[in-house]
């Protein structure tokens, strides 16, 4: 199993998420996640990096950390444009880009009505999802965000791993019954015994978020 860790890009600037990207790769952490969000969650007043720029950037700097946005999110861009974000950065880092993608939901609904973006139902978002997997290459891994069932099978459907959001070591281990699964989610109270549960119940990934000891997580890599 593999261990990432979510930036810091709530922020006005990349300094943060710059230094965390560099204590990973010191310590040894697999890769490093970045959320699609034009604000953090209820709070549009505060700032959001993009997280194909930054990503990119990291990636530049850091040359041993594999890099995703956490998810990107179908509904904010084009599937041309969105798989083009993907080409672009895999031309940075070849073979070390995850496209994980997420339809989105109720919850980020007010972003998209500030951009001015049509309004989706889940089954046209979902298409969309299938829009995007289908432009990209066939060799670059797949998340999907795990959601309602149906958007859980387009995940089996097209082989993607699905991106289990703060499950529990059991929910990952009967979605697994049916395909590849990882988990991903704010820092668990006691780390260590939550990403060796998360690990035997076949996640082949643990991305946490929040104030994490870094060389902790490393240890805990399968």
């Amino acid at each position: 199993m593999k261990v990432g860790i979510v930036l810091p890009s709530f922020s006005a600037d990349a300094e943060a998420a710059f230094a965390i990207a560099a204590q990973a790769e010191r310590a040894g952490i697999d890769g490093v996640f970045a959320y699609d969000h034009i604000w953090p969650m209820g709070s549009p007043g505060r700032p959001a990096i993009s997280p194909f720029p930054l990503l990119a950037a990291i990636a530049t700097r850091h040359r041993k950390l594999i890099v995703a946005p956490l998810v990107a999110r179908v509904s904010l861009a084009e599937p041309e444009r969105l798989a083009q974000r993907f080409a672009t950065l895999e031309k940075i880092a070849p073979g070390r880009v995850i496209a994980a993608l997420g339809t989105g939901d109720s919850m980020s609904l007010d972003e998209e009505i500030a951009l001015g973006l049509p309004v989706l139902s889940a089954k046209e978002r979902r298409e969309k999802l299938r829009d995007v997997v289908r432009l990209l290459p066939k060799s670059m891994e797949k998340w999907c965000g795990g959601g309602g069932e149906e958007t859980n099978q387009i995940a089996r459907e097209f082989e993607m791993v699905l991106n289990l959001w703060d499950s529990t070591a059991q929910e990952l281990k009967q979605a697994s019954l049916e395909g590849p699964v990882c988990w991903a989610g704010p820092k668990p109270g006691n780390m260590s015994e939550a990403v060796r549960g998360y690990e035997e119940a076949g996640a082949t990934w643990a991305v946490v978020a929040g104030n994490v000891n870094l060389e902790v997580l490393a240890s805990l890599k399968g």
